[in-house]
């Protein structure tokens, strides 16, 4: 058996999420099933994170172990795109090394928010849409201070399953791409469920002019989620890159 990553691309509106769930259909259950009927044997798939229902992403790593003689990289692919529904597309997969993992051993994320002014048919379902003109000065001032602290309790799901809600956020900005168009990228070590869809929720509340420099640190130092602002919509969310070290890749000679 080798492993191997997936990359692979899908627009999470009609999922409950990556993560398979009881409660309705997964992405990660989708891509496995597909690969299990394609190659002809159970296979397990695990994600680099877990993206929440309707939360789209440009670029979800997954990695599969499965026989090297059944392997040809870009047949699978083909075959794999031709099985899948129109909203999940395998972009590529390569080999890697045995130990790699999907999750654990990436080094960053990157999220991005897609904000919009402008009643738009073609943009409202994979853009937010808000009615005041956001102070990007403001908000881009708070990112700065963001990237000051490392416990994002306040920004965390409640009861969430994890051991520290420590992160390391490396950039976080916003740009205006038009008069009526803004984005928010963000990129960490890692990501607490529902982090990034609180901090545009509280960012928002600033960009409204409802919260100043002083009022954001007393929310992050309370550790307490119920101080913060409420989440953005999943709809405008995109996880748009997932980066590993150069090491776990096989280099094909």
């Amino acid at each position: 058996m080798k492993r191997f990553f997936i990359t692979l691309s899908y627009n999470g509106k009609n999922y409950v999420g990556w993560q398979i769930q009881p409660n309705g259909v997964s992405v990660q259950q989708v891509l496995q099933d597909a690969l299990s009927t394609v190659l002809r044997e159970p296979v397990e798939v695990v994600g680099a994170g877990r993206t929440d229902a309707g939360v789209h992403a440009r670029k979800m790593v997954a990695h599969v172990d499965f026989s090297d003689e059944r392997f040809d990289s870009m047949r699978l692919v083909k075959n794999l795109n031709s099985f899948l529904p129109h909203d999940i597309s395998i972009r590529e997969i390569r080999e890697v090394s045995p130990d790699a993992h999907a999750r654990f051993s990436a080094i960053s994320r990157t999220y991005k928010y897609y904000l919009t002014t402008e009643k738009n048919p073609f943009l409202y379902d994979l853009t937010y849409r808000v009615f005041f003109q956001p102070d990007i000065d403001t908000m881009n001032a708070l990112c700065e201070v963001l990237k000051g602290y490392e416990d994002f309790t306040s920004f965390s799901r409640l009861h969430s399953d994890v051991k520290t809600n420590n992160c390391r956020i490396s950039e976080a900005y916003w740009e205006q791409e038009d008069t009526t168009r803004f984005t928010f990228t963000i990129t960490a070590d890692r990501f607490l469920r529902n982090m990034v869809r609180a901090i545009v929720g509280t960012l928002l509340e600033a960009g409204r002019g409802k919260l100043d420099e002083r009022g954001f640190r007393r929310i992050i130092e309370a550790r307490n989620r119920q101080v913060a602002g409420d989440s953005a919509p999943g709809h405008a969310l995109f996880l748009h890159e997932v980066t590993y070290p150069e090491e776990v890749w096989v280099v094909v000679r």
